[in-house]
């Protein structure tokens, strides 16, 4: 499996963080202050310049009031989708 950052899970995983961000009504400078961290932190994770870990994706979860093993499985049923041929 590569270490990229930019596998299509990865990038999946974050354009689904940041939609879930904007579902709340929450900009990043306000997600990163519940968070105790810096904007910059929230852009990186959705740009997917950074990875979270499970305590992390948690933590963001809560802060957005968002269940996280409901996201998880949006984001399986993400990754199972086919690919799109281009």
């Amino acid at each position: 499996m590569p270490k990229s950052l930019h596998t299509p899970a990865q990038r999946k995983l974050a354009a689904l963080l940041r939609q879930a961000r904007e579902e709340a009504g929450v900009r990043q400078v306000e997600l990163a202050k519940a968070l105790g961290r810096s904007q910059s932190f929230v852009s990186k994770v959705e740009a997917g310049e950074r990875r979270v870990d499970l305590v992390e994706l948690r933590s963001m979860l809560q802060a957005l009031d968002a269940d996280l093993v409901q996201f998880v499985e949006r984001w399986d049923a993400m990754l199972r989708q086919p690919r799109r041929r281009r």
